[in-house]
Protein backbone atom coordinates (compact mmCIF):
# COMPACT_ATOMS: atom_id res chain seq x y z
CA UNK A 1 0.00 0.00 0.00
CA UNK A 2 1.48 3.33 -1.09
CA UNK A 3 1.65 6.16 1.38
CA UNK A 4 -0.21 9.35 0.56
CA UNK A 5 2.00 12.40 0.45
CA UNK A 6 0.76 15.40 2.38
CA UNK A 7 1.59 18.80 0.93
CA UNK A 8 1.85 21.49 3.57
CA UNK A 9 1.41 25.12 2.60
CA UNK A 10 2.52 27.73 5.13
CA UNK A 11 1.62 31.40 4.75
CA UNK A 12 4.08 33.41 6.81
CA UNK A 13 3.40 36.70 8.55
CA UNK A 14 5.36 38.43 11.29
CA UNK A 15 3.28 36.99 14.15
CA UNK A 16 1.51 33.92 12.71
CA UNK A 17 1.87 30.89 10.47
CA UNK A 18 -1.28 29.81 8.62
CA UNK A 19 -1.01 26.15 7.62
CA UNK A 20 -2.98 24.17 5.03
CA UNK A 21 -2.71 20.40 4.53
CA UNK A 22 -3.47 19.14 1.02
CA UNK A 23 -5.33 16.99 -0.02
CA UNK A 24 -6.96 16.63 3.40
CA UNK A 25 -8.02 20.27 3.41
CA UNK A 26 -7.16 20.69 7.09
CA UNK A 27 -6.27 24.19 8.29
CA UNK A 28 -4.72 25.52 11.47
CA UNK A 29 -2.42 28.30 12.65
CA UNK A 30 0.49 28.61 15.07
CA UNK A 31 2.54 31.52 16.32
CA UNK A 32 5.60 32.51 14.33
CA UNK A 33 7.97 32.02 17.24
CA UNK A 34 10.06 29.20 18.68
CA UNK A 35 7.14 27.67 20.56
CA UNK A 36 5.01 27.72 17.42
CA UNK A 37 7.81 26.21 15.31
CA UNK A 38 8.28 23.38 17.80
CA UNK A 39 4.54 22.65 17.92
CA UNK A 40 4.33 22.67 14.12
CA UNK A 41 7.35 20.37 13.73
CA UNK A 42 5.94 17.87 16.26
CA UNK A 43 2.60 17.79 14.48
CA UNK A 44 4.11 17.34 11.02
CA UNK A 45 6.58 14.66 12.13
CA UNK A 46 3.68 12.48 13.26
CA UNK A 47 2.57 12.25 9.62
CA UNK A 48 4.10 9.65 7.35
CA UNK A 49 5.34 11.75 4.41
CA UNK A 50 5.08 15.52 4.26
CA UNK A 51 6.40 18.07 1.78
CA UNK A 52 6.40 21.65 3.08
CA UNK A 53 6.24 24.83 1.05
CA UNK A 54 6.44 28.45 2.21
CA UNK A 55 6.93 31.73 0.43
CA UNK A 56 9.86 34.06 0.81
CA UNK A 57 8.35 36.72 3.08
CA UNK A 58 11.03 39.32 3.67
CA UNK A 59 12.91 37.18 6.17
CA UNK A 60 9.98 36.29 8.44
CA UNK A 61 10.08 32.76 7.02
CA UNK A 62 13.68 32.04 7.98
CA UNK A 63 13.14 30.93 11.55
CA UNK A 64 10.45 28.36 10.79
CA UNK A 65 12.24 27.18 7.63
CA UNK A 66 15.47 26.60 9.59
CA UNK A 67 13.61 24.82 12.39
CA UNK A 68 11.69 22.49 10.06
CA UNK A 69 14.80 21.69 8.02
CA UNK A 70 16.70 20.90 11.24
CA UNK A 71 13.86 18.50 12.09
CA UNK A 72 14.66 16.54 8.89
CA UNK A 73 11.49 17.67 7.12
CA UNK A 74 11.43 18.44 3.39
CA UNK A 75 11.10 22.21 3.05
CA UNK A 76 10.83 24.30 -0.13
CA UNK A 77 10.89 28.09 -0.37
CA UNK A 78 8.66 29.24 -3.22
CA UNK A 79 8.52 32.44 -5.27
CA UNK A 80 5.33 34.34 -4.26
CA UNK A 81 4.74 35.43 -7.88
CA UNK A 82 4.48 31.80 -8.97
CA UNK A 83 1.90 31.09 -6.29
CA UNK A 84 -0.21 34.13 -7.23
CA UNK A 85 -0.12 33.18 -10.90
CA UNK A 86 -1.18 29.67 -9.94
CA UNK A 87 -4.04 31.06 -7.83
CA UNK A 88 -5.27 33.24 -10.70
CA UNK A 89 -5.19 30.24 -13.03
CA UNK A 90 -7.57 28.55 -10.56
CA UNK A 91 -9.82 31.66 -10.51
CA UNK A 92 -8.88 32.26 -6.87
CA UNK A 93 -8.66 36.04 -6.92
CA UNK A 94 -9.35 36.57 -3.22
CA UNK A 95 -6.21 36.87 -1.11
CA UNK A 96 -6.25 35.95 2.56
CA UNK A 97 -3.67 34.17 4.67
CA UNK A 98 -5.59 30.84 4.74
CA UNK A 99 -6.18 31.02 0.97
CA UNK A 100 -2.50 31.77 0.38
CA UNK A 101 -1.53 28.74 2.50
CA UNK A 102 -3.89 26.56 0.45
CA UNK A 103 -2.49 27.86 -2.85
CA UNK A 104 1.07 27.19 -1.68
CA UNK A 105 0.14 23.59 -0.82
CA UNK A 106 -1.64 23.08 -4.14
CA UNK A 107 1.22 24.67 -6.10
CA UNK A 108 3.65 22.35 -4.35
CA UNK A 109 1.53 19.32 -5.26
CA UNK A 110 1.38 20.38 -8.92
CA UNK A 111 4.82 21.90 -9.49
CA UNK A 112 7.00 20.86 -6.57
CA UNK A 113 9.51 19.24 -8.90
CA UNK A 114 10.51 22.75 -10.01
CA UNK A 115 11.41 23.92 -6.50
CA UNK A 116 14.82 23.74 -4.87
CA UNK A 117 14.99 22.13 -1.41
CA UNK A 118 15.70 24.63 1.33
CA UNK A 119 19.07 24.20 3.02
CA UNK A 120 20.07 26.58 5.84
CA UNK A 121 23.33 28.31 4.97
CA UNK A 122 24.33 30.93 7.59
CA UNK A 123 27.36 32.20 5.65
CA UNK A 124 25.38 32.69 2.44
CA UNK A 125 22.60 34.37 4.41
CA UNK A 126 25.03 36.85 5.91
CA UNK A 127 26.44 37.50 2.46
CA UNK A 128 22.98 38.01 0.99
CA UNK A 129 22.05 40.56 3.66
CA UNK A 130 25.27 42.51 3.19
CA UNK A 131 24.93 42.49 -0.60
CA UNK A 132 21.31 43.66 -0.36
CA UNK A 133 22.26 46.48 2.01
CA UNK A 134 25.09 47.53 -0.29
CA UNK A 135 22.53 47.87 -3.08
CA UNK A 136 20.33 50.06 -0.88
CA UNK A 137 23.26 52.28 0.05
CA UNK A 138 24.39 52.68 -3.56
CA UNK A 139 20.84 53.66 -4.55
CA UNK A 140 20.70 56.22 -1.71
CA UNK A 141 24.01 57.75 -2.77
CA UNK A 142 22.85 58.01 -6.38
CA UNK A 143 19.65 59.76 -5.28
CA UNK A 144 21.56 62.26 -3.14
CA UNK A 145 24.09 62.95 -5.90
CA UNK A 146 21.23 63.64 -8.27
CA UNK A 147 19.77 66.17 -5.83
CA UNK A 148 23.00 68.16 -5.85
CA UNK A 149 22.25 69.13 -9.46
CA UNK A 150 19.18 71.14 -8.40
CA UNK A 151 20.12 72.50 -4.95
CA UNK A 152 22.06 75.75 -4.51
CA UNK A 153 21.72 76.31 -0.75
CA UNK A 154 25.25 75.83 0.70
CA UNK A 155 24.09 74.36 4.03
CA UNK A 156 21.92 71.75 2.32
CA UNK A 157 24.71 70.92 -0.13
CA UNK A 158 27.15 70.41 2.76
CA UNK A 159 24.68 68.13 4.55
CA UNK A 160 24.07 66.11 1.39
CA UNK A 161 27.81 65.89 0.78
CA UNK A 162 28.34 64.59 4.33
CA UNK A 163 25.62 61.99 3.81
CA UNK A 164 27.19 60.85 0.55
CA UNK A 165 30.60 60.57 2.20
CA UNK A 166 29.13 58.54 5.07
CA UNK A 167 27.31 56.20 2.67
CA UNK A 168 30.42 55.64 0.56
CA UNK A 169 32.40 54.80 3.70
CA UNK A 170 29.71 52.25 4.65
CA UNK A 171 29.84 50.74 1.14
CA UNK A 172 33.62 50.38 1.46
CA UNK A 173 33.26 48.73 4.87
CA UNK A 174 30.70 46.30 3.47
CA UNK A 175 32.99 45.47 0.54
CA UNK A 176 35.82 44.60 2.95
CA UNK A 177 33.51 42.55 5.17
CA UNK A 178 32.09 40.66 2.19
CA UNK A 179 35.59 39.89 0.91
CA UNK A 180 36.64 38.58 4.33
CA UNK A 181 33.50 36.44 4.64
CA UNK A 182 34.03 34.87 1.21
CA UNK A 183 37.73 34.26 1.87
CA UNK A 184 36.90 32.49 5.15
CA UNK A 185 34.60 29.91 3.51
CA UNK A 186 36.09 27.45 1.04
CA UNK A 187 32.93 26.87 -1.01
CA UNK A 188 32.11 30.57 -1.29
CA UNK A 189 35.71 31.36 -2.16
CA UNK A 190 35.80 28.69 -4.86
CA UNK A 191 32.59 29.96 -6.43
CA UNK A 192 33.87 33.54 -6.25
CA UNK A 193 37.09 32.58 -8.04
CA UNK A 194 35.17 30.76 -10.78
CA UNK A 195 32.87 33.72 -11.39
CA UNK A 196 35.57 36.39 -11.38
CA UNK A 197 37.62 34.37 -13.89
CA UNK A 198 35.21 35.70 -16.54
CA UNK A 199 36.32 39.02 -18.11
CA UNK A 200 34.04 41.81 -16.93
CA UNK A 201 32.86 39.99 -13.81
CA UNK A 202 34.12 41.70 -10.68
CA UNK A 203 33.64 41.12 -6.97
CA UNK A 204 30.32 43.01 -6.84
CA UNK A 205 28.56 40.77 -9.36
CA UNK A 206 30.27 37.65 -7.98
CA UNK A 207 29.17 38.34 -4.40
CA UNK A 208 25.67 39.29 -5.58
CA UNK A 209 25.25 36.03 -7.49
CA UNK A 210 26.63 33.95 -4.62
CA UNK A 211 24.41 35.62 -2.05
CA UNK A 212 21.20 36.26 -3.97
CA UNK A 213 21.17 33.66 -6.74
CA UNK A 214 22.11 30.40 -4.98
CA UNK A 215 20.36 28.46 -7.77
CA UNK A 216 23.19 29.40 -10.16
CA UNK A 217 24.89 26.22 -11.36
CA UNK A 218 21.90 23.97 -10.62
CA UNK A 219 19.04 23.08 -12.92
CA UNK A 220 18.27 24.54 -16.32
CA UNK A 221 19.95 27.66 -17.75
CA UNK A 222 16.59 28.99 -18.99
CA UNK A 223 15.21 28.78 -15.46
CA UNK A 224 18.21 30.78 -14.19
CA UNK A 225 17.61 33.45 -16.84
CA UNK A 226 13.96 33.62 -15.74
CA UNK A 227 14.97 34.00 -12.08
CA UNK A 228 17.13 36.98 -13.02
CA UNK A 229 14.41 38.42 -15.24
CA UNK A 230 16.22 38.30 -18.60
CA UNK A 231 14.23 35.48 -20.21
CA UNK A 232 11.81 36.74 -22.89
CA UNK A 233 8.26 35.41 -22.83
CA UNK A 234 6.49 35.07 -26.17
CA UNK A 235 3.54 37.37 -26.95
CA UNK A 236 1.94 35.81 -30.02
CA UNK A 237 -1.72 35.41 -30.92
CA UNK A 238 -2.96 34.40 -34.36
CA UNK A 239 -1.10 36.45 -36.95
CA UNK A 240 0.10 38.94 -34.34
CA UNK A 241 3.57 38.54 -32.89
CA UNK A 242 4.83 41.34 -30.67
CA UNK A 243 8.08 39.59 -29.83
CA UNK A 244 9.32 38.35 -26.50
CA UNK A 245 9.23 40.44 -23.34
CA UNK A 246 11.17 39.99 -20.11
CA UNK A 247 9.34 40.32 -16.84
CA UNK A 248 9.71 39.52 -13.17
CA UNK A 249 12.94 38.24 -11.73
CA UNK A 250 15.23 39.47 -8.97
CA UNK A 251 15.59 43.18 -9.52
CA UNK A 252 18.83 43.72 -7.59
CA UNK A 253 20.60 40.80 -9.30
CA UNK A 254 19.45 42.07 -12.70
CA UNK A 255 20.69 45.61 -11.98
CA UNK A 256 24.17 44.40 -11.02
CA UNK A 257 24.27 42.00 -13.98
CA UNK A 258 23.40 44.91 -16.29
CA UNK A 259 26.43 46.91 -15.14
CA UNK A 260 28.69 43.84 -15.37
CA UNK A 261 27.48 43.17 -18.92
CA UNK A 262 28.37 46.71 -19.94
CA UNK A 263 31.78 46.14 -18.38
CA UNK A 264 32.17 42.86 -20.28
CA UNK A 265 31.34 44.62 -23.55
CA UNK A 266 33.74 47.49 -22.87
CA UNK A 267 36.62 45.26 -21.75
CA UNK A 268 36.26 43.11 -24.86
CA UNK A 269 34.99 39.84 -23.37
CA UNK A 270 35.37 37.53 -26.40
CA UNK A 271 32.02 35.85 -25.81
CA UNK A 272 29.94 38.93 -24.98
CA UNK A 273 31.29 41.85 -27.03
CA UNK A 274 31.14 40.17 -30.49
CA UNK A 275 27.68 38.79 -29.65
CA UNK A 276 26.39 42.24 -28.70
CA UNK A 277 27.96 43.90 -31.76
CA UNK A 278 26.50 41.25 -34.07
CA UNK A 279 23.02 41.95 -32.72
CA UNK A 280 23.48 45.68 -33.20
CA UNK A 281 24.70 45.25 -36.78
CA UNK A 282 21.62 43.11 -37.44
CA UNK A 283 19.46 46.07 -36.45
CA UNK A 284 18.54 45.13 -32.89
CA UNK A 285 18.05 48.20 -30.65
CA UNK A 286 20.65 48.79 -27.98
CA UNK A 287 18.52 47.92 -24.94
CA UNK A 288 17.22 44.53 -26.22
CA UNK A 289 20.75 43.75 -27.40
CA UNK A 290 22.13 44.44 -23.92
CA UNK A 291 19.42 42.26 -22.34
CA UNK A 292 20.35 39.45 -24.75
CA UNK A 293 24.01 39.90 -23.76
CA UNK A 294 23.00 39.77 -20.09
CA UNK A 295 21.20 36.50 -20.76
CA UNK A 296 24.28 35.10 -22.51
CA UNK A 297 26.57 36.19 -19.68
CA UNK A 298 24.45 34.65 -16.94
CA UNK A 299 24.18 31.45 -19.01
CA UNK A 300 27.98 31.31 -19.25
CA UNK A 301 28.32 31.90 -15.50
CA UNK A 302 25.73 29.20 -14.84
CA UNK A 303 27.73 26.69 -16.92
CA UNK A 304 31.01 27.65 -15.23
CA UNK A 305 29.59 27.10 -11.74
CA UNK A 306 27.76 23.92 -12.82
CA UNK A 307 30.89 22.39 -14.36
CA UNK A 308 33.31 23.88 -11.81
CA UNK A 309 35.49 25.03 -14.70
CA UNK A 310 37.12 28.46 -14.78
CA UNK A 311 36.78 30.77 -17.77
CA UNK A 312 40.13 30.02 -19.44
CA UNK A 313 39.54 26.25 -19.31
CA UNK A 314 36.00 26.69 -20.59
CA UNK A 315 37.12 28.99 -23.42
CA UNK A 316 39.74 26.55 -24.69
CA UNK A 317 37.63 23.40 -24.25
Amino acid sequence: MTRERIFVGIDVSKARLDVHLHPAGERFAVANDRAGWRALARRLRRMEEVVIGLEASGGYERGVADHLAAADLAVYRIDPAQVRAFARSRARHAKTDPIDAEMIARWLAAHGDRAQPYRPDPARRRLSEMVAHRGRLVAQAATLEGQLDTIDEPVVRRLIGADIKRIKAAVLLLAKTVAALIAAHRDLSRRHDLLTSVPGVGPVLASTLIGQLPELGAGDAKAIAALVGVAPYSRQSGATDRGGRCRGGRHHVRAVLYMATLSAIRCGNPAIKPFYERLRRAGKPAKPAIVAAMRKLVTILHAIVRDQTAWKSAATA
